[in-house]
């Protein structure tokens, strides 16, 4: 039968223990002193990031100049940098969102979202059936046919496990408008599926 998704229910998946933001910490203010620390958070987030970016470009080649971008403007700017009560990798995220965005303004290109197809359907499994590859096909369409930043809050909440408060910061929006946008959107994607397959 159709799975229902709670979406109160969904922690984020990146929560980190008081112990390790206050080493996280440590290294950010070592680095804030001698750069060379740097590149332990370089090491700890690249990867995330690569993904994360390369979600939205589908390019490698343009994927590793955005990160390498984001990293550098992270390690220009790093004596801003002031601990909220968010992980390092919100803010790192938030630079390398800018400068996806940046890209696409500047080019004036269509934009990609490179959608992970098992990620996907674990928002709609059920316990009776696999979905077919046309069901699949249809479902990627309709994601791919939501506005950018609704694709944007289901990405951060499903794919990199962010919290709301995270999210929000990310992409300097409310709290509350991202969760209302998650919801619209997990609502219009269920509705699809009823419609389409009379779950």
């Amino acid at each position: 039968m159709y799975k229902t998704i709670d979406l109160r229910s969904l922690n984020a998946g990146r929560h980190m223990t008081e112990e390790e933001i206050a080493d996280e910490q440590r290294i950010i203010e070592a680095s804030k002193k001698e750069p060379q620390v740097f590149g332990r958070l370089y090491d700890r987030y690249y990867e995330g990031i690569f993904h994360f970016v390369y979600r939205r470009t589908d390019d490698e080649e343009l994927t590793a100049d955005l990160c390498s971008q984001t990293f550098l403007k992270a390690l220009q700017n790093l004596k801003k940098y002031e601990f909220r009560g968010l992980p390092f990798s919100a803010w790192l995220f938030r630079i390398a969102s800018n400068e996806v965005n940046k890209f696409y303004n500047k080019k004036k290109k269509n934009r990609v979202f490179s959608i992970e197809e098992e990620r996907v359907l674990e928002l709609f499994e059920t316990d009776e059936k696999e979905f077919s590859q046309e069901q699949v096909q249809l479902l990627i369409k309709t994601l791919k046919e939501l506005p950018t930043e609704t694709i944007e809050v289901l990405e951060l909440r499903f794919f990199e496990d962010r919290s709301f408060k995270e999210i929000a910061f990310i992409l300097n929006i409310g709290e509350s408008g991202a969760k209302m946008r998650l919801y619209r959107a997990v609502e219009k994607l269920k509705e699809h599926f009823k419609v389409n397959w009379n779950e």
